[in-house]
């Protein structure tokens, strides 16, 4: 069998990747990071286990922006992230973090083409060994993503963001680094109270599933605020997505767990 999804019972009796034991900074996720005022180093001064960024590519470059109307801000991947995590790992002794046990998951989110702006990310990143050979950073690629027959033919320092209700070959499954999925795909509520209780089963039932599959899970499009945290927690959910980076931090410190 080359389809990976399969019966409830069977996840729920092989379940191999449970919830965090205890949530940190490690499960917080900056979503559209260049959009902070600082942006990489008010997420990395938090120890955020993951940070994104979308790219174009224009004119002969990648660019960093979240649509068109942004690439005239010129902002290349290079300078704003790839140069300064090159420069956090070589401060480090070859870590990402000044703790050498902390991780961080940068994703890289392709707007243009995938197949030509993946090939130019990967040549790219083939001038920062540094990057590529480090342990404790992982890139996954999100957004435009080439299809799933070809994920293993790319150099093993490129991972994949899966999508929670697709199956995957097996082949292709090995080189996904975790399952997303947009929150709204499965409820409206609107950060206020608690998920509805049918919603509520089917989120808890996918996030098992993807446990099962020993792949953590991230979704998008879920309220920011202290009551969809907490939820999202409930659910076992891995990543964190939050655009208040300090009041996420904040949050997941004072946590009693």
């Amino acid at each position: 069998m080359n389809k990976l999804f399969l019966s409830l019972s069977l996840f729920i009796t092989t379940l191999a990747y449970s919830q965090p034991a205890q949530y940190t900074v490690a499960n917080a996720h900056s979503h559209n990071d260049y959009e902070q005022p600082v942006p990489l180093l008010t997420a990395y001064n938090e120890a955020f286990g993951s940070i994104e960024a979308d790219i174009f590519w224009h004119n002969g470059e990648l660019l960093v922006a979240h649509s068109k109307d942004e690439l005239a801000l010129h902002r290349t991947l290079e300078n704003m992230y790839l140069k300064p995590l090159q420069s956090f790992i070589e401060k480090n002794k070859g870590h990402i973090y000044a703790d050498g046990a902390r991780r961080l998951q940068f994703m890289i989110d392709i707007k243009t083409d995938s197949v030509t702006t993946l090939n130019k990310l990967v040549e790219l990143l083939q001038k920062y060994p540094v990057l590529t050979t480090c342990s404790t950073l992982q890139i996954a690629i999100s957004g435009n993503r080439p299809d799933v027959s070809a994920y293993a033919s790319y150099p093993a320092f490129i991972w994949f963001d899966g999508e929670l209700q697709k199956e995957y070959p097996a082949e292709a499954f090995s080189r996904v680094v975790m399952l997303s999925a947009d929150l709204k795909r499965y409820t409206m509520w609107n950060g206020k109270g608690i998920i509805p209780s049918s919603q509520w089963y089917i989120l808890h039932k996918l996030v098992n599933q993807a446990h099962a599959l020993n792949k953590p899970v991230r979704f998008w499009g879920a309220p920011d605020n202290k009551a969809a945290w907490r939820q999202l927690m409930k659910l076992g959910v891995d990543y964190i997505n939050t655009d208040s980076i300090k009041a996420l931090s904040g949050f997941l410190g004072n946590l009693k767990q």
